[in-house]
């Protein structure tokens, strides 16, 4: 199987990863949970990876780093925590239902919310932002990385914004975290959502959020924290405020080996392998005689991801063609991405994903482009 589904997981993990799992479930006991050594390895492993993600993210503390199991959890500990009624919103046609599911549930609430809109290629129009505000106008939420084209948010653009207005920022990165860099002090970001099973390579169910001092998140979930058992409310203190219930440590600790991993290689080494492969594969694919890829490729950068259709065939059944035939692993559909389908026009026939990862090589990547050359050349008779 050549595995190009690396946006929705990354697979296979690097050395490492699965060991400090296994070692970890065979000897942690609950982190926060006691004095014995098996308790204390946990929570010093804990704590370890929180420090490792302050300084990746350029977080100044690492205990305002809060684990949760995904960046679903994350978004929702934010987006519920920050925002209520009365409250108004800006986001973009980018967001994956992540973003998008907390927002609308709060706008049935009563929160105000507008989206910047992509156009027919995807890309965002800024300079609608100030146009977007509104008295009460709290905060911007959105992605780093669009999930289904690959293009790549202004950070920079958007921080000023939010920074000239006194607004909230809130990053997903989940497409982004670990091979792209992220500085929340210089791009003015107040909190970082992130999972771990992407780009960062670790396991599935971590994650969390990086969260600047100052800002207030009222708690999502409350219960067991291990410390002040005695207060009816969920303690203040970071990071438990945002922490209720066992962490996953044994996930938590390949996270750390994933992180271990990317620091030996070099992120930015990462990143060139996996752009450059999704690079060679556009150049592939975009002539084609009836192959449309989306996204904004004139960029300097973007995430690893090439998304396209073959004429009018179901992208499920374009993706299935690759699976069956080719042996290559794609994701199809709408990946969660509503209104980056309707303004690009595939709402109804959704639209194949390849995407690349750090153990990807230049073999597969040809091989996957001929078989689009295949696809496209079988849809022409």
């Amino acid at each position: 199987m050549i595995y190009l589904d690396n946006a929705a997981t990354t697979r296979p993990k690097p050395p490492g990863v699965t060991e400090a799992v296994s070692e970890a479930m065979q000897s942690y006991g609950n982190s926060g949970r006691g004095v014995h050594e098996d308790a204390l390895s946990a929570a010093r492993t804990v704590y370890g990876v929180r420090q490792k993600l302050a300084e990746w993210f350029g977080c100044p503390r690492a205990d305002h780093v809060a684990f949760a199991p995904n960046s679903t959890a994350a978004l929702n500990i934010v987006i519920g925590g920050l925002l209520g009624p009365g409250d108004h919103v800006i986001s973009t046609d980018w967001e994956h239902n992540s973003v998008l599911r907390p927002l609308y549930r709060l706008r049935d609430r009563g929160m105000g919310l507008d989206f910047l809109p992509a156009d027919r290629q995807g890309r965002l129009d800024y300079g609608g932002l100030e146009g977007l505000l509104r008295p009460h106008t709290k905060a911007v939420v959105c992605t780093h990385a669009s999930n289904l084209t690959g293009d790549l948010a202004d950070l920079a653009r958007v921080g000023a914004f939010a920074r000239a207005h006194r607004l909230l920022f809130i990053l997903d990165a989940s497409q982004t975290a670990g091979t792209f860099p992220i500085d929340m002090e210089a791009r003015n970001i107040d909190v970082v959502c992130f999972t771990g099973h992407k780009s960062l390579l670790g396991p599935q169910g971590t994650g969390g959020l990086c969260v600047r001092e100052g800002v207030d998140i009222r708690p999502c979930l409350v219960g067991g924290t291990g410390v002040q058992s005695f207060l009816e409310s969920q303690p203040e203190e970071w990071p438990t405020r945002l922490e209720a219930g066992t962490l996953n440590s044994h996930g938590i600790a390949g996270l750390g080996a994933a992180l271990e991993y990317l620091e030996r290689t070099g992120r930015d080494a990462v990143r060139a392998h996996e752009c450059g492969l999704a690079r060679r594969f556009y150049e592939a694919v975009r002539g084609l005689p009836g192959v449309k890829v989306y996204g904004d490729f004139s960029a300097a950068e973007r995430a690893p991801i090439v998304t396209l259709n073959i004429g009018g065939l179901d992208s499920s059944e374009v993706s299935d063609e690759l699976a069956e035939r080719f042996g290559i692993a794609t994701r199809p559909g709408a990946h969660c991405a509503p209104r980056l389908h309707r303004a690009l026009g595939t709402a109804e026939q959704g639209a194949v994903r390849f995407s690349w990862g750090w153990a990807n090589t230049e073999e597969e990547t040809d091989a996957a482009a001929e078989a689009v050359c295949v696809l496209a050349a079988e849809a022409r008779r």
